[in-house]
């Protein structure tokens, strides 16, 4: 039913008339110390896709590089942190594979089930949709700045306590969800021109209104972006309007909508009619509401737009 076509974020196989299987898979290198954290963030991160699918997950398979120099506690820790999001899923896992590798590497392939006619794809939202975050943005700024010391382990805790945390789907699927994806590698303006380009549509973005974790802002304005973040901004040259925008304003407002995203929020285009439905059902399944962010427009496709601008 669904493949490489729009970006989206799951391959999806019919399997009958009223059931789809969705899989996916996700790992990726340490971006914390602690085993058991980096165990629960790669997990969360990949199950996510399935989320953003509308789907539910019922299965895991472990995806693990360690060096064996490392030891089984090490293994032991990364694995009970995969397995615990899981199980907070509502999922299991059901054994996987590991190798012998000098740079550890974890995740999951995941595999869930959703009725094919309840398939949310980052492909379908409408002008006048409203558009949510469901996460504070600025992962990669803030654990690129930990490691020069710009900030300290403290400051960056609520940082990975989001990464661990769950998405969930059912509030967006409760508001009849147009379109959806998670916000990872590619960063909130990456994942939105995806959007975009495959709902031929465009979007304005309230800037002010994006969640950020605090600092974020300011260690954008000094330059402490990882690498990756200029890569997003060169493949989106033409795409984000700069307007009025004075050119430094508008480079550190780039820094911020391109960082690279680990385990990121949901970003969800809903009806206008049903952006209260959402925020209250958000509201009561995490206890804190999701940040609107901006609105679906018509017409200059896969572009974005700053309200201010």
């Amino acid at each position: 039913m669904l493949g490489y076509e729009t970006s989206d974020d799951c391959a999806v196989w019919q399997l009958n008339d009223n059931l789809a299987a969705v899989l996916t898979v996700d790992f990726f290198t340490p971006v914390v110390d602690d085993p058991y954290e980096f165990g629960r963030v790669a997990a969360a991160n990949a199950l996510s896709d399935v989320f953003a699918m509308g789907a539910q997950p019922h299965v895991a398979l472990n995806l693990l590089a360690l060096d064996c120099s490392l030891g089984t506690d090490v293994a032991a820790a990364i694995l009970q942190g995969g397995a615990d999001a899981v199980a907070e899923a509502g999922a299991f896992v059901s054994g996987g594979h590991t190798i012998d590798d000098t740079e550890p590497k974890y995740g999951l392939s995941v595999f869930g089930t959703v009725a094919p006619d309840s398939i949310v794809r980052n492909e379908g939202a409408c002008p006048g949709d409203v558009l949510y975050l469901t996460k504070p943005l600025g992962t990669g700024i803030m654990s690129a700045a930990v490691k020069i010391d710009q900030i300290t382990e403290a400051e960056m805790r609520p940082v990975i306590d989001s990464m661990m945390e769950l998405n969930g789907g059912a509030a967006m699927r409760t508001a009849g969800v147009h379109a959806a994806t998670d916000v990872t590698g590619f960063g909130l303006a990456g994942h939105l021109h995806e959007m975009l380009e495959s709902s031929n549509c465009s979007a304005v973005i309230d800037f002010a209104s994006l969640p950020l974790f605090k600092q974020v802002w300011q260690l954008s304005c000094d330059y402490c972006r990882p690498g990756r973040t200029f890569s997003i901004m060169d493949d989106l040259e033409g795409y984000i309007d700069q307007g009025d925008i004075e050119e430094e304003e508008f480079d550190n407002r780039l820094g911020v909508i391109c960082d690279p995203q680990t385990s990121g929020g949901m970003l969800a285009a809903i009806p206008a009619e049903n952006s209260a439905l959402f925020e209250q059902t958000f509201e009561e399944l995490s206890g804190r509401k999701p940040a609107r962010i901006g609105y679906i427009t018509e017409g200059n496709t896969g572009h974005l737009t700053f309200s201010d601008s």
